[in-house]
Parts: structure tokens; C-alpha cells; sequence
């Protein structure tokens, strides 16, 4: 009986991280379109591109806002969950120069629980059942 309660209580704890990192991208994802110049100055200072147009930034969010909608999904779990742990790793090793002084950049170091959320939502994929367009997977 005891199992039964730890298998039905995996689901809901992997609900929770799947849509709390959903939220969070989806705030970086809409920052893209509804303020390009902030966004353009995160590609140059964290991932140094210079000059990133409004319409690329446009495209990109788009694009992302798909692999969002199928990750809060749960659709394609493998690619999107796996998508979405590379693209939060890079965002959050991209931030380098802040850890080294971890006192005036306290916020950025709440990128590395989130990335452990992502690492636990890929690797637990096949028990991340509720709420999903795919049940089970044998990916």
C-alpha cells in the first residue's frame, strides 16, 4: 500500500517542477516579444551575439513558445523535455561572470535549482504521467 502512495505522489511532484519551469521560460519566451531591446541586450552581454533585430527575436520566441506548449504538454517528452534542459543549461552557464560575485547577482543562482529541474524532469520523464499528452513512453 505504502508504494502505491510514492508512485501516485511522483506524477504530482513532476506536475509541479514541469509547470514551474513553464512559467519561468514562458516569461523569458514572452520577454522576447514584448520587450526586444532587453532581450537583445541579454544576447549580447550573456551570450555575446551583437546586434540581435527585433525580428529574429520575434521568430525565435515563436519557436519557442511551440516547444514550450508541447513541453507543458508533455508532448514529445524525450525532444521537448530534452530541448529545454539544453536550452537552460546554456542560459545558465552562459551567466559565469555572476557567480563570481555572487553577492551583487544573488538572483542568478536560482537558475541552478531550476536546471536541476530540468535534469530531474528529463531523466524521471516516463513517470511524469499527469496532466500529459503522452501517458507513458518508452523513450
Amino acid at each position: 500500500m505504502q508504494n502505491t502512495t510514492h508512485e501516485n505522489r511522483i506524477p504530482a511532484a513532476l506536475l509541479g517542477l514541469r509547470l514551474s519551469v513553464f512559467f519561468v521560460m514562458l516569461m523569458w519566451t514572452l520577454d522576447k516579444l514584448v520587450n526586444p531591446n532587453h532581450a537583445a541586450a541579454i544576447y549580447q552581454k550573456f551570450y555575446f551575439i551583437p546586434g540581435v533585430g527585433n525580428s529574429f527575436l520575434a521568430v525565435l520566441a515563436v519557436s519557442e513558445l511551440a516547444l514550450l506548449l508541447g513541453f507543458v504538454a508533455g508532448y514529445r517528452k524525450r525532444f521537448t523535455y530534452g530541448v529545454v534542459l539544453v536550452l537552460h543549461a546554456i542560459s545558465t552557464l552562459s551567466s559565469y561572470r555572476q557567480y563570481l560575485a555572487p553577492f551583487d547577482h544573488l538572483l542568478f543562482f536560482a537558475a541552478w535549482p531550476m536546471l536541476a529541474a530540468c535534469f530531474a524532469l528529463y531523466g524521471l520523464r516516463d513517470l511524469d504521467t499527469l496532466w500529459t499528452f503522452e501517458k507513458h513512453t518508452t523513450s
